[in-house]
């Protein structure tokens, strides 16, 4: 087109008015082609494009504040004063190079402590804060700290050392805050938490994470009639008894310790879950303890490809449960028909994963309760009903000598066999421990003894073994036992 224009041009046939016009049109299409698009069709175009950029602060990042207004205030500091007592040296040298003991007594010393609690509870002018056992416990003197800075002196309602819980209690006529329990079964892995406490003296320091784990279990050492909520939420020295935190502001655990190389948080920490304090709370209220039942007996667990040969005599299969080796005499499983060698598999319709859960269940139960045990005995299921008992303090629980029958027997593989240099004409079970002062360490029984025979039955297994001294008769238990290649007899009486 633009070529025939030229052509035209170039023959005179067009005035100067008209290829003024025809410029100016040609100016005009050349801008409308190579032109930025208008400001409303921009405006069109980034409607339908999606946004990469937040327009507000709110869409830049996740707020916790909300979360954590209601959290402080609930969770105080608690600062304590423990009694130590320094042991008294001879002279300076002694305490180096251990020339002779300490002298009795010694010099008193107060160490100051550091914790956080929970307010759960207020009655009145009394006010109630559930914190860790050993944040609570040793304290000659007790201080409550709270989130607005009023300061408290506390002392102990109650205290437990197999939960790890403890509530004190301070005085005041003013209203406080106090928390709201939530419900720690609900919690799922992933779910967003707050830790809030006083690590190492910094009152009310809130940190997050999320939850890691639930249902793990204490180390050594560590409080064992609860299960635990692991979280990465920040944890450390001075968090003890503070609380774990869910999205609705409501309490769902209490930090009680951390898994540590650093002495600081390493983002393995562990809470109470709230649950298993409830009832530990109107508990130490109203008698300053928890209540725990008691079966009475001795339990292991028998996993592992070890054990596989003492299931197999024992005829369990791949059955779930713990076995009992041992039980206290005129102990609520001995009055109810329990006997060594039976696997509890199930109580009152729960099913038993291993013996540290069924210690567990058996703590919950009601002292007078008479909840039904489902056992394998013999190779044969059975059920039988036990009374449970009030479980009594950890020094006044029946001593080894009321064990019965004081032993933990295991069959006599080829390995064994070859360890103790015996003979393969020998037959029977071989004895793994002897518990000290039980009847079976009195009567003379070591470990390494293989016992042949219990009153002329033999006991080429386990589970003849448990047969034969289960048999009805007699309380007295002749043991026929091969020592070292000596064959020797020994008496048990039940």
């Amino acid at each position: 087109m633009i070529k025939e224009l030229i052509k035209m041009v170039k023959s005179k046939k067009f005035s100067g008015v008209i290829l003024l016009f025809i410029a100016v049109s040609l100016i005009i299409f050349s801008q409308t082609l190579f032109s930025s698009p208008s400001k409303e069709t921009t405006q069109n175009n980034n409607e339908n494009r999606v946004k990469t950029v937040p327009d507000t602060r709110e869409q830049v990042y996740y707020s916790f504040s909300s979360v954590a207004k209601e959290a402080l205030p609930i969770v105080v500091q608690i600062n304590t004063v423990v009694e130590q007592i320094i042991p008294a040296f001879r002279s300076p040298f002694d305490f180096f190079f251990g020339n002779e003991a300490p002298k009795q007594g010694g010099q008193k010393r107060e160490q100051p402590g550091l914790g956080s609690g929970v307010i759960v509870k207020q009655d009145g002018n009394k006010v109630y804060v559930l914190t860790n056992n050993h944040v609570a416990e040793k304290a000659k003197e007790i201080k409550v700290k709270l989130n607005d800075g009023r300061e408290f002196d506390a002392k102990i309602i109650g205290n437990d050392s197999r939960t790890d819980l403890a509530l004190i209690m301070f005085e005041t006529k003013e209203k406080v805050p106090v928390a709201v329990l939530g419900d720690s079964d609900e919690l799922e892995v992933g779910d967003i938490v707050l830790a809030v406490g006083s690590p190492y003296g910094f009152e009310s320091t809130v940190t997050m994470g999320i939850i890691s784990a639930l249902g793990r279990h204490a180390l050594k050492g560590i409080a064992g009639f609860t299960d635990y909520i692991q979280t990465d939420a920040s944890i450390n020295p001075g968090n003890s008894g503070g609380a774990l935190i869910n999205m609705k502001g409501e309490v769902v655990g209490i930090n009680t310790w951390i898994r540590t190389a650093s002495g600081g948080s390493d983002g393995v920490g562990f809470a109470i879950p709230v649950n298993n304090s409830k009832k530990a709370i109107n508990e130490f209220i109203t008698t300053g303890k928890i209540t725990y039942g008691w079966l009475g007996v001795r339990i292991e667990d028998l996993s592992g490809s070890s054990s596989e040969d003492l299931r197999k005599s024992l005829g369990l299969e791949n059955k779930k449960g713990a076995i009992v080796f041992n039980l206290f005499k005129n102990s609520p499983a001995s009055k109810s028909g329990l006997l060594p060698g039976d696997y509890i598999i199930q109580i009152d319709n729960e099913n038993i994963e291993n013996a540290e859960q069924l210690t567990k269940i058996v703590g919950r139960l009601s002292p007078g309760s008479n909840p039904l045990f489902k056992i394998i005995r013999d190779k044969k299921e059975i059920t039988l009903n036990v009374k449970i008992e009030k479980r009594a303090d950890e020094n006044e629980i029946q001593k080894n000598k009321d064990l019965w029958p004081g032993i933990i027997v295991t069959n006599l593989t080829d390995e064994i066999r070859k360890e103790l240099k015996t003979a393969d004409s020998v037959k029977g079970v071989v004895i793994a421990s002897v518990i000290p002062e039980s009847p079976a360490a009195v009567a003379g029984l070591k470990a390494g003894d293989i016992i042949q025979e219990i009153n002329d039955a033999p006991t080429t297994d386990i589970g003849m073994f448990y047969s034969s001294l289960n048999k009805s008769g007699s309380n007295k238990k002749i043991f026929q036992i091969d020592r070292q290649g000596s064959s020797i007899m020994i008496g048990l009486v039940k």
